[in-house]
């Protein structure tokens, strides 16, 4: 127990230490040095220590043919650059990003929808993936006035934990554990507030299985369970980055977007969950689409398939 101590805490004297030096850079500096370790990590370490059959196998899955070998490794090797500068703007957006230079930073995409669900007096769950900056997406909505509670799971280095449940919440938001934090997320809705979580990891065996790019994907039940209960419009959103578009102090540029409100009132089936959870998957795939390279490929997305379900009930019989 005091080596686990130990360990965690040299992890995070480490971090802090990265943090200090990115702070100091300029945003410019900080994204020639995203490729530089993007290069040294695709390039130069074993493959097997990155991922990389995993993220090759799922791109092959998710777009057949449309891509070549050689452009598959591509968007392998751009997707550690947006990991990477992802991290340096987590790092350094708090101090740099502003509500008198947001509007700078930001180029919005169908900011009406998502404006009037969140003045719409119901709740709201804004639902992302882990594509280009999803940490930003909802920085802005609290530069805005408009608070939410984000739901994450938990690190396992407390000292960490910590430091990311301080600067989540400096746009004044109220971070919330992913694992036992239902009856907070219950409380939010309840009163008529916002939560903003990510809806694109895989659910396991006993997770609600829909398409995602034309193949079964177990998905949580608990979203559109959520939206149902408590009558809550679903906003997908994103923030991906703008390539080759920076302010001229370095920063970078990024389209925030909403790519569809869902709202439970209209689906009245009796396949309501089901239906409810592919409409957003479906408006999350069109996102990811537009820029493969800013989706973190290295998730198992498909790790859990439909079969593996059957077997376990033929096996209890």
């Amino acid at each position: 127990m005091r080596w686990i101590q130990l360990r965690h805490l040299a992890e995070y004297l480490a971090f802090r230490m990265i943090v200090c030096v990115v702070q100091a850079l300029s945003p410019r500096l900080c994204a020639r040095l995203a490729e530089r370790f993007a290069s040294f990590l695709h390039y130069r370490l074993p493959r097997k220590w990155t991922r990389y059959d995993v993220a090759r196998d799922n791109i092959v899955a998710a777009f057949g043919d449309r891509y070549s070998p050689e452009q598959v490794d591509r968007i392998i090797y751009r997707m550690w650059v947006n990991l990477f500068r992802l991290v340096t703007e987590i790092i350094q957006l708090p101090r740099k990003l502003r509500l008198d230079n947001v509007v700078d930073i930001i180029q919005f995409r169908n900011k009406p929808d998502v404006v009037r669900a969140l003045c719409s007096n119901r709740p709201v769950i804004v639902l992302s993936g882990h594509f280009g900056n999803w940490e930003l997406a909802v920085s802005i909505f609290g530069l805005f006035g408009f608070r939410m509670g984000l739901v994450a799971r938990e690190l396992d280095n407390p000292y960490l934990n910590r430091w990311f449940y301080q600067t989540r919440k400096y746009t004044g938001h109220r971070p919330i554990s992913k694992n036992g934090g239902g009856g907070t997320m219950m409380a939010v809705l309840e009163r008529g507030g916002s939560l903003a979580m990510l809806g694109d990891q895989d659910a396991g065996k006993s997770g609600l299985f829909v398409d995602f790019f034309g193949r079964p994907a177990s998905s949580f039940k608990s979203i559109a369970l959520l939206a149902i209960e408590y009558q809550a419009l679903i906003c997908v959103g994103y923030a991906r980055r703008l390539e080759n578009d920076t302010l001229p102090n370095g920063l970078p540029r990024f389209e925030l977007g909403c790519e569809a409100v869902v709202d439970p009132l209209e689906f009245q089936s009796a396949d309501a969950i089901r239906e409810i959870t592919q409409t957003y998957t479906a408006a999350l795939e069109r996102v990811v689409r537009r820029a493969p390279d800013q989706y973190f490929w290295v998730h198992r997305r498909w790790k859990s398939q439909p079969h593996m379900r059957a077997a376990r009930r033929r096996k209890a019989a």
